[in-house]
């Protein structure tokens, strides 16, 4: 048996070596997960086995994300469950859901939601426990996905308020939806091997190759939003870097107006498309 602080320590200086950042707090993390406890559980442990926590501290020394690690990550302040099957829920894609918040002027009035490239769920069930009234589908090529997506929507007592399915895109769906979700696969092919190794090594490259541009899923999913959205109806993509401009060009050449709605950095991460002349344009790039 070791003293906690020397645990944590330990734990601390393998995944500083690593070159992992903030060490400390992802110590406690690791720590906390293998004890099985909260963060505030630690001060009833005066000790722990030498081993606690090593197993996991090793796989996060080789930059495997700690996410993929605790089998957790909260977005929107609701604790879903990932896998490697799924990209990792970001604070980024939440701004996603700032913006229907934003943009929608009744949330009561929002009875279909679609979410397009589902992973996790995040999207469709944070917009479902904003819109009351709403049922939602999630859809995802990988059937691993949509699994665990349900499994989420369980765990939240959203089940009943919500299917997925598997599928490539919308190309089997025939109704129309007030609030249209997607965060697609945006990073080009050859990008994909220049980003952090706990995304280019451990998340699904499906989630994450946009094509030779990055643009692939978009150009596909905007070609059906103009059957897909209900009478003022919304959809909203996530964006990466510098791709604002190229979404709304695609969305004007389909009969769509297009706005961005900034990230807590400033940049136009979503965007937002409705039918051409049912609101005002708002253009923010």
């Amino acid at each position: 048996m070791i003293p906690v602080a020397q645990a944590l320590a330990t734990i601390a200086a393998m995944l500083e070596a690593a070159g992992i950042p903030e060490p400390r707090r992802e110590a406690r993390l690791i720590l906390t997960h293998a004890l099985g406890c909260k963060s505030s559980g630690l001060l009833t442990h005066d000790e722990v086995p030498e081993s606690t926590g090593m197993t996991f501290a090793a796989r996060r020394a080789r930059h495997e994300p700690l996410a993929y690690i605790t089998g957790h990550r909260e977005f929107w302040s609701l604790d879903l469950a990932v896998s490697p099957a799924t990209l990792i829920p970001r604070a980024d894609s939440e701004t996603l859901i700032d913006a229907a918040l934003h943009h929608i002027k009744d949330r009561a009035s929002v009875t279909s939601i679609l979410d397009l490239g589902t992973g996790t769920g995040a999207l469709l069930l944070a917009a479902l426990t904003e819109c009351p009234a709403a049922f939602g589908i999630g859809v995802d090529r990988v059937a691993a996905a949509a699994v665990l997506a349900r499994t989420n929507a369980h765990r939240l007592n959203l089940a009943h308020r919500s299917a997925f399915i598997v599928g490539d895109w919308a190309e089997a769906l025939t109704a129309t939806f007030d609030l249209i979700l997607a965060n697609p696969p945006y990073i080009p092919t050859t990008d994909i091997v220049t980003l952090m190794p706990e995304v280019a090594g451990f998340e699904p490259a499906s989630a994450l190759d946009g094509g030779p541009d990055g643009f692939v899923a978009y150009r596909h999913i905007i070609a059906n939003l103009p059957r897909l959205l209900a009478p003022g109806g919304i959809a909203i993509v996530e964006a990466g870097i510098g791709q604002a401009g190229g979404i709304s060009a695609l969305a004007e050449a389909h009969g769509l107006t297009s706005w961005g709605h900034a990230d807590l950095t400033g940049l136009p991460r979503a965007i937002v498309m409705t039918a051409l002349g049912s609101r005002t344009q708002k253009t923010t790039w």
